[in-house]
């Protein structure tokens, strides 16, 4: 049985939310969580939940990063969070994976230091997934992982993203599309230019330059940017998401007058909030570091963590860091 140790002190719901949603993973996908954070509190959750036969244990500790604290002290002082703790036992091979809600950078830190990066890879890219109009999610990535970037290290997130969305989303020819100011090959800056010509040769199905406008057309599988513009772009795209949801129910309940209307303008909102609710996707896969990790979003429900779960049991199922390992090597031979 795969085991999934998840941050159980890191969201911005802590503990509820993800205690609610490690008792529906394991209810749904038949694995083992590990509950790393404050047992007391944990326990106090768990009572309000169904867990008989469920394979679900709990490891304390006593510390716990909040989302305002400096990394680099968090790290240094505070030896037994649950960031940490947990982490440790992917490092120790107790379980296959780690989930987290918690600091992103201190998730990206212990990560990084305690696990350690693929042998064949210079940088990790933390992975983020965008609806589009089309059925099927884009793969950005990075999205925070690395501000600045060489052009080898953007080569390198474009074969990990293509990697991963051939074996987790089930995509058998991934489009590899690399974020610039233009379509033409001519366009952005000397990074991009040196990125283009570097998959241009490479063995994927490299479509070329794609601008920021096209990110959820749904014509690019993946796409490949460095952390700095990544971040704005995910950041951005959330705020719109935001705003867009917020105008939509504003004007719902302002203008509408009939109940046929009204419902069927209701059916239409619930598709809408669906394709672009994040809880859907889960969590972003820090690609490139030795073990399985899976950083969600502060404010995860229950339904996202569980999702989160569900992406780092199929990255352990699917050996998609071997799989990296491998085609690194064939890419860059």
């Amino acid at each position: 049985m795969i085991q999934i140790a998840l941050d159980a002190m890191g969201g911005d719901n802590a503990p509820q939310s993800e205690v609610h949603g490690a008792v529906l993973a394991a209810q749904e996908l038949q694995i083992g969580i590990t509950l790393v954070g404050d047992s007391k509190q944990i326990k106090q959750e768990l009572k309000k939940h169904p867990t008989e036969g469920l394979s679900i244990d709990i490891i304390h500790a006593s510390q716990v990063i909040s989302m305002r604290e400096s990394v680099a002290v968090a790290l240094r002082k505070k030896k037994d969070s649950s960031i940490r703790v947990a982490t440790h036992l992917v490092r120790e091979g107790q379980v296959s994976g780690i989930v987290s809600a918690g600091n992103t950078g201190a998730s990206l830190a212990t990560a990084k230091l305690m696990l350690g990066v693929l042998d064949t890879v210079d940088r990790p890219a933390l992975a983020a997934l965008l609806p589009t109009a089309k059925e099927r999610p884009a793969l950005l990535l990075d999205v925070g992982a690395n501000v600045d970037c060489k052009a080898n290290q953007l080569f390198q997130f474009a074969v990990m993203g293509e990697s991963f969305a051939r074996l987790i989303l089930g995509i058998s020819h991934p489009r590899v599309g690399l974020l610039s100011i233009g379509e033409e090959e001519i366009k952005g800056n000397e990074l991009t230019k040196e990125v283009f010509r570097l998959l241009q040769n490479a063995p994927l199905n490299f479509i070329g330059n794609i601008e920021g406008r096209d990110v959820f057309k749904g014509e690019m599988d993946v796409i490949v940017c460095d952390g700095f513009i990544g971040n704005v772009a995910l950041k951005v795209s959330e705020g719109l998401s935001e705003m867009v949801t917020n105008l939509l129910k504003k004007d719902l309940s302002t203008y509408l007058s009939s109940q046929i209307g009204a419902l069927l303008s209701r059916r239409a909102f619930q598709d809408f909030m669906t394709r672009v609710d994040y809880a859907e996707y889960g969590g972003a896969p820090l690609l490139g570091v030795k073990g399985a990790v899976i950083i969600c979003h502060g404010h995860s429900t229950p339904k996202a963590i569980k999702n989160a779960i569900r992406v780092a049991v199929d990255f352990c199922i699917n050996r998609v860091n071997e799989r990296i390992e491998k085609e690194i090597n064939i890419h860059s031979s």
